[in-house]
């Protein structure tokens, strides 16, 4: 009898599981490739983020095609309660990667500046600068006034710095929202 019992609760727990925890998820820039998931991302399932962004690991990214400067790219992420993308991995370049491909690899504003001037650069997220894919040569601070950090720079796709004052697309990051219930 204990036996039937145990199989009947370990079916219903087997049903009741969402796919979703379970799979790799389709990312949302159209481009229908599987990202796949982790850990960190499949404890907590009331976690989401808001419609049309993309959720990786702790994370929701969205692309903002509308060009505008560096400053007035970041004003617009804070406004959904993001900043501009801060990149951490290999894995989250190429999540951006996929987000700017429907767009053609457009060079495209993430979070990173110098805005000290020094050879300093930081995130506006606050978090650790650690992870670069900075382009050969750079960043170069070309003419003394390059200080924001754009992606997808030449066929390489790597980062250069820019005048922030130059209009470019962008991508937000922010964290996931948490529902309780």
């Amino acid at each position: 009898m204990k036996l039937l019992l145990v199989s009947v609760l370990l079916c219903a727990v087997m049903v009741l599981t969402p796919a979703a925890f379970l799979t790799d998820k389709v990312d949302s820039s159209g481009a229908g490739d599987l990202i796949p998931t982790g850990i960190s991302d499949q404890v907590n399932m009331s976690s989401c983020c808001p419609h049309g962004w993309t959720r990786f690991n702790r994370r929701c990214f969205v692309y903002i095609p509308t060009a505008m400067n560096w400053a007035h790219a970041e004003r617009k992420c804070r406004s959904m309660g993001a900043h501009l993308a801060s990149v951490h991995s290999s894995s989250e370049y190429h999540l951006i990667q996929k987000l700017t491909g429907p767009y053609g690899y457009k060079t495209t504003w993430i979070g990173g500046t110098n805005a000290s001037g020094k050879h300093v650069w930081s995130w506006t997220d606050g978090s650790c600068f650690s992870y670069t894919h900075w382009c050969p040569g750079e960043p170069n601070n070309a003419c003394g006034n390059q200080h924001c950090l754009q992606i997808n720079y030449s066929g390489s796709k790597c980062w250069d710095d820019l005048q922030c004052d130059s209009r470019l697309p962008s991508i937000c990051a922010r964290k996931i929202s948490r529902h309780l219930g």
